[in-house]
């Protein structure tokens, strides 16, 4: 039994610290009486507290001696009162203290809840044993009350452990409720996978669960992807005598429109119907955001018009998810046919269709819908009316315009933020008008606003493409002691400048830094090292780096094959390129035009001309055309064995299919001819090129002229020889 100290002066404090207005005192009796609003004209003894007043007609002595007396309703009452956490257990110990007495499971009920909303679990537990040991039967509620604290404390961990406690611990039995609480908190705790484990734990147990059992257990597999899983419940849900509510196929619509099931939310919007069940406004809106996603937007707006002859009303995300689809497939007029529909159209609604024409490139339309439409209608622009706008000129190189959309701002009385003036920094900075850009700083600096990780890495972008690469590493320490926090863009791009000015030792400290700022590499991070290790011939800091790639997680993707098999190929080890080649293909990796051509090149200019063509047959049976850089390869290949009649056959040929040969076609063959004496057949190229709209370069005429004086020079010592 847990023992207590003096309760007289504890119960005083407690008292004086209640509300003034209203309160309840106990009487022998047993009884609460509520006393109103008491107003006392007469203040008493200064050393008389209010609550002494008020209790005088019952002596404090008496109130006491009634203490001694309590019985388990009496104490209910009193720890029902909003009595602090140590002053109820006082209140507790001693009443438990009493000759005769025992507390009842109602008593700890009342005093457990009051614990539990204080968050003093480890009480809890002791109450818990305590109840155990006086032989008290556990009830479900008592439990449940308790799971419920845990949840509202984040502690779904803690909710978990007491249901499997219930039966082996505290001999109850726990039912579906209990189960029921444990999975919502589990899912609002984001704990899904545990929630599916707690779910077949209670089926092997022979619990039923009920609904809203299913309709938990379902958000838990939407949550971590196992949609298939969730709908697989469905069908099992009849063998537990349930019926699927509206918030089940909610639940399923929502999570297959989200991941572009949309075939499969639709044919469940139409079981809902057949079920009985009425869909709310939010899920056709999951649907119709999942068919403009997917670019149906026809599809969407007739799913609109079913939604006005079943007798639903379209809210403002109804109309706001259709525009913005439209408009992503640049359907602005019909987006604009649309918001004239709208009754009573909001700032969101003027935005989507302003960004609308900004993206299509109407900026004239955009600037004329804001003045001529939106204000006349009397809606406010907002930041982001501007913000959209403001991004549309500087994408299009017009910043003066912009900085004029500024100054409007001002007289519309709406305040540019951060992302405003990142745009104009973003703007200036691609224009190379670094000193404007510098102004904006000092604007932003006047105004208070510190700079954001996106206007970071465009100083640094701006900084790294211009060579300054200290620089731009000095913008990374000051981003750090200002709080700003890099992203995967700023390494990647202060990495790209380093190697792209050879100094691949700074680069890969960078990307250990990474690291250590909880930034995790990507492949941009690594496929950018390892080109540039493979620049350098270094293939085996090249291969390291791809062992760390794997080992952290990160896929090999094309970009890291090329480069490979174009190293290695380098190198002269085409057949280990080859290897890289036949790997991507074995991990559904689809070579593209890029691949085939490194090592159609590779092997055509080491003369296995056969080889490279048994390639270019093999990626037309993948489905691969063969464009003009691999015809290339193979013509100056043959030309390069000597076979010059072959390669002009090749050439031929490509005209045939419809290839359209290029000023390097013509420059090999041109080359070749005349490295073979003959300059006449290399001439009647050049017209023919000419005649094919192919405008010789410097390249042409260099390999001409050479040649030409070649000749000549040739012609002059077989006549000087003559004469002798």
């Amino acid at each position: 039994m847990l023992k207590g100290a003096k309760l007289t002066a504890h119960v005083g404090k407690a008292l004086q610290s209640l509300p003034k207005n209203p309160y309840f005192i106990l009487f022998p009796s047993g009884f609460l009486r509520y006393y109103g609003n008491v107003n006392s004209k007469n203040n008493g003894s200064i050393h008389e507290t209010e609550w002494e007043r008020l209790l005088r007609p019952f002596d404090l002595k008496e109130l006491q001696r009634s203490f001694n007396r309590i019985t388990p309703f009496q104490l209910c009452k009193l720890l029902e009162l909003p009595l602090d956490v140590s002053t109820s257990m006082e209140i507790f110990q001693r009443a438990g203290a009493q000759k005769g007495y025992c507390h009842t499971f109602k008593v700890y009920y009342v005093l457990i809840k009051k614990l539990g909303e204080a968050k003093e679990f480890k009480v809890i537990d002791q109450l818990l044993l305590q109840m155990k040991e006086e032989g008290i039967v556990f009830r479900e509620s008592l439990f449940i009350c308790i799971m419920k604290s845990y949840g509202i404390a984040s502690l779904p961990g803690q909710a978990t452990r007491l249901l499997l406690d219930m039966k082996g611990v505290y001999c109850c039995e726990p039912t579906f409720k209990s189960y029921n609480v444990v999975l919502e908190i589990l899912v609002t705790g984001n704990c899904p996978s545990v929630a599916s484990n707690i779910f077949y734990d209670m089926l092997s147990k022979g619990i039923s669960p009920t609904v809203y059992t299913f309709g938990v257990v379902m958000k838990a597999f939407c949550m971590v992807n196992e949609v298939d899983n969730a709908c697989s419940l469905l069908r099992d849900m009849t063998k537990y005598g349930c019926v699927p509510n509206a918030v089940v196929y909610q639940t399923l619509i929502h999570a297959l429109s989200k991941r572009d099931r949309v075939n499969e939310a639709l044919k469940f919007l139409e079981e809902m119907f057949l079920m009985g069940c009425i869909p709310d406004v939010d899920t056709f809106n999951d649907v119709i955001h999942g068919l403009c996603r997917l670019n149906r937007i026809h599809e969407g707006a007739k799913l609109v018009d079913r939604m006005l002859l079943r007798g639903f009303t379209p809210n403002d995300m109804t109309y706001g998810v259709l525009m913005h689809g439209l408009c992503r497939v640049t359907q602005v007029d019909d987006a604009q046919e649309l918001f004239n529909k709208i009754p009573g159209p909001s700032t969101v609604h003027f935005n989507i269709l302003i960004n609308g024409y900004v993206k299509s490139g109407r900026m004239d339309e955009a600037k004329g819908f804001l003045y001529g439409r939106m204000l006349s209608d009397g809606c406010r622009p907002d930041v982001f009316t501007f913000n959209i706008l403001i991004h549309g000129f500087c994408k299009k190189g017009l910043v003066g315009s912009a900085l004029e959309l500024v100054d409007e701002m001002a007289v519309s009385g709406c305040k540019p933020n951060v992302i405003t003036y990142t745009i104009l920094l973003d703007g200036f900075c691609k224009k190379g008008q670094l000193e404007e850009a510098g102004h904006i700083l000092k604007e932003m600096s006047a105004k208070g606003l510190g700079l954001n990780v996106e206007g970071y890495n465009t100083l640094i972008h701006t900084l790294c493409k211009g060579g300054k690469v200290h620089e731009a590493l000095d913008m990374l320490g000051e981003m750090s002691s200002k709080g700003c926090k890099p992203d995967i863009f700023t390494f990647n791009t202060l990495i790209f400048g380093f190697c792209k000015v050879d100094k691949i030792e700074k680069a890969l400290g960078l990307y250990r830094d990474m690291f250590m700022e909880g930034v995790i590499a990507n492949s941009v991070t690594y496929n950018t090292l390892i080109h540039a290790f493979l620049r350098r011939g270094a293939i085996q800091e090249a291969l390291k780096l791809v062992n760390d790639m794997l080992f952290r997680g990160c896929p090999l993707d094309e970009i890291t094959y090329n480069g490979l098999i174009k190293g290695f190929c380098k190198a002269g080890a085409i057949e280990k390129g080859l290897g890289l080649f036949e790997e991507m293909i074995r991990k559904d990796l689809t070579p593209s035009n890029i691949s085939c051509n490194i090592l159609v090149n590779a092997l055509s200019s080491v003369g296995k001309v056969h080889d490279a063509l048994e390639l270019l047959r093999d990626m037309t049976h993948r489905g691969l055309a063969p464009d003009i850089v691999s015809y290339n390869s193979l013509i100056n290949g043959l030309c390069k064995m000597g076979r010059i009649q072959e390669a002009v056959n090749l050439f031929e040929k490509l005209q045939v299919e419809g290839i359209q040969p290029d000023a390097i076609t013509y420059n090999t063959l041109i080359c070749w001819h005349c490295r073979d004496g003959m300059f006449d057949d290399a001439c009647l190229l050049l017209h023919q090129g000419v005649k094919n709209d192919i405008v010789p370069n410097d390249v042409t005429w260099y390999i001409l002229v050479s040649n030409f004086f070649k000749r000549i020079a040739r012609e002059n010592k077989i006549m000087s020889y003559s004469q002798f």
